[in-house]
């Protein structure tokens, strides 16, 4: 078996060729991230605000879309005065401390100039919670197995509420299991959508909860 001699020239070459391939492989992984990102914020919300609601969306989605985030809900309440809250995520479904203080600094001067809400009021930046609300059909999907609770604008089969096990999405439509029948809910009807706190979803929160910790934790290491 030979022995391979490589010269101070070889070496360089074969440095840089392996160089540019590790910057070819990193831009192909950013290519990757930022067309998963774009799919992230674009998927459209099937269900929407109503009344002032809707202007306040209208004008924070973009913002977040910006920032990687996107926006769940926006709800405006009598609380305190009143309350402006907005529910945004990131792409795992969480939304920490850090992610609401970036959100809020974007928005008050989107909302200082446009003036969407006519009296004074309080800005509330949070996460969509455990016991969250669906408003996508992605959201039906990830997470089929839990029970949710739903309105319709409109009664099927003489009722509006429906409540049960979720099964995912077929169509512009959720499967809900209620009473050991399974029913098909078009999403962009409903009034509301959300999950209903159970100790399954619980535990189910505080695995991921803890599986983003480590990731975060072993991402800082690096």
């Amino acid at each position: 078996m030979g022995v391979q001699s490589r010269t101070k020239d070889s070496v360089a070459s074969i440095h840089s060729r392996t160089v540019a391939q590790e910057y070819s492989l990193k831009i192909m992984d950013d290519r990757s991230s930022n067309f998963e990102r774009t799919e992230f914020v674009q998927e459209p919300r099937l269900i929407t605000d109503p009344g002032r609601a809707a202007r306040v969306a209208a004008l924070a989605e973009p913002v977040l879309a910006g920032l990687g985030y996107r926006l769940v809900r926006v709800r405006i309440s009598g609380f305190a005065g009143c309350t402006v809250q907005i529910m945004a995520e990131r792409p795992d479904g969480t939304m920490s401390i850090e992610d609401c203080e970036t959100v809020s600094r974007a928005l008050s001067p989107v909302f200082d100039v446009t003036d969407p809400i006519e009296s004074s009021y309080r800005l509330e930046i949070s996460s969509p919670g455990i016991d969250r609300p669906l408003v996508r059909r992605s959201d039906f999907e990830r997470y089929a197995g839990h029970i949710a609770q739903i309105e319709m604008q409109v009664p099927i089969d003489g009722r509006k509420r429906f409540r049960g096990e979720l099964h995912g999405a077929e169509g512009e439509c959720a499967r809900i299991s209620c009473n050991a029948q399974d029913v098909l809910l078009r999403i962009d009807d409903m009034v509301e959508a959300r999950l209903v706190l159970t100790d399954a979803l619980i535990s189910e929160s505080l695995r991921k909860s803890k599986q983003n910790q480590r990731k975060e934790t072993d991402d800082g290491d690096r």
